[in-house]
């Protein structure tokens, strides 16, 4: 949207917050903002809503444009909503799309299963695939995607060069997060992680990778000083300078989050860890229905990639999980493999078909975000 030239009412980080106690010292923040967002909407008089993801502010939002205007089907603007409730992770999670139908009137999926649930439910829904694989388009500068090549391949040669690494330089990914508390609580575990892995890996390197957050990259540039081995930084929004850093590295280290679907991408084995508030954690346990956190485990039901959450999310435990990953290939090799079929199931393939078949133009390239356009206009269009 940005790149279209939209441009956001404040900073998207004013309500990049996870968590159940995390929110409350920004609920006032919040409440400033959804004012200014529906402000806006009005002012602007949309002919359709599309709110992304963040479903605590996304659905206020869409409830009281509609109770303010009062708008109807037939003159009111549609609203859209990407990224269906996580319905599936949670005990009673179906009764979330409970009621979703009286403001939201189309779901975008990113999940293979989520269209059929929430069609059953009472909602009209789309898969149009994970936004991980808008990497593949950008990376491969427009080359069509197809389920044949769903890999992104960086260049670890350049890489190493770029960075004057030596070929015994063993090389780990780190992938702290994209958000200010969850960078701060998670890099001082891994600093400790990977100060008790220094005189066990002979020339290790990390690479961390930096999110494109501006309070994110003041905080990591105030406390690299301070890392135990020599860190490479990336920045964010450098697609090819990312997946080169990947195709150098032997394995990754990353807090859950999207970031493990892009590890999947680059087919680089990863240990995923995740801390959070006590009390948060403690409702995250109460009330989930699956064992896993991150995605990968979640679609294929096996605990393939490691994970340490919680209070298992210390140095010592991500020291061991890294070492054993680091040194055992076979380990390394299963991930790779189940890199494949997950990639493959978060492919809209029959999606695409359908669309060739009915289009009356076409698109350079099915991604996802093509895909949700395409199902917007038709909307709009009919």
């Amino acid at each position: 949207m940005s790149k279209e030239g939209l441009e956001s009412l404040f900073p998207m980080e004013d309500i990049s917050v996870m968590g159940m106690w995390e929110l409350l010292p920004h609920l006032n923040k919040f409440r400033v903002r959804l004012k200014e967002t529906i402000e806006g909407a009005i002012l602007f008089r949309p002919h359709v809503v599309v709110t992304v993801d963040s479903k605590g502010f996304s659905f206020r939002l869409l409830k009281q444009l509609r109770a303010r205007y009062g708008w109807q089907e037939s003159n009111g603007p549609l609203h859209f909503h990407y990224v269906a409730p996580s319905f599936w992770a949670w005990k009673g999670g179906e009764a979330r799309l409970k009621g979703l139908a009286n403001f939201v009137d189309h779901i975008l999926c990113i999940l293979p299963n989520e269209e059929a649930v929430c069609k059953l439910n009472g909602l009209d829904a789309t898969f149009v695939g994970h936004p991980v694989l808008e990497d593949i388009v950008e990376f491969n500068l427009g080359k069509q995607a197809s389920p044949h090549d769903l890999k992104i391949e960086g260049n670890s040669e350049d890489f190493r060069r770029k960075y004057a690494l030596s070929p015994g330089a063993a090389v780990i990914s780190l992938l702290p997060g994209s958000r200010l508390q969850e960078v701060i609580r998670m890099l001082s575990i891994f600093s400790r992680a990977f100060d008790q892995l220094k005189d066990s890996i002979p020339e290790l390197i990390t690479v961390i990778h930096v999110a494109s957050n501006q309070h994110v990259e003041n905080y990591i540039d105030g406390v690299i000083h301070k890392w135990p081995v020599p860190a490479i930084l990336i920045p964010g929004g450098h697609q090819h300078l990312k997946y080169d850093a990947f195709s150098a590295s032997t394995i990754a280290l990353c807090t859950s989050g999207t970031v493990a679907m892009e590890l999947q991408l680059a087919r680089l084995p990863c240990v995923v860890a995740y801390r959070a508030h006590i009390l948060t954690e403690w409702y995250i346990q109460y009330k989930a229905k699956i064992p896993y956190i991150s995605l990968p485990n979640i679609l294929t039901d096996s605990a393939i990639i490691p994970e340490a959450l919680f209070q298992a999310c210390t140095p010592t435990n991500l020291a061991s999980l890294l070492m054993k990953l680091m040194h055992n290939k076979r380990l390394q090799e299963e991930q790779i493999v189940a890199a494949e079929n997950v990639i493959k199931l978060l492919f809209p393939s029959e999606r695409i078909i359908n669309l060739e078949e009915q289009m009356e133009w076409k698109f350079p390239n099915f991604t996802p975000s093509m895909i949700a356009s395409s199902t917007i206009l038709s909307h709009v269009k009919s």
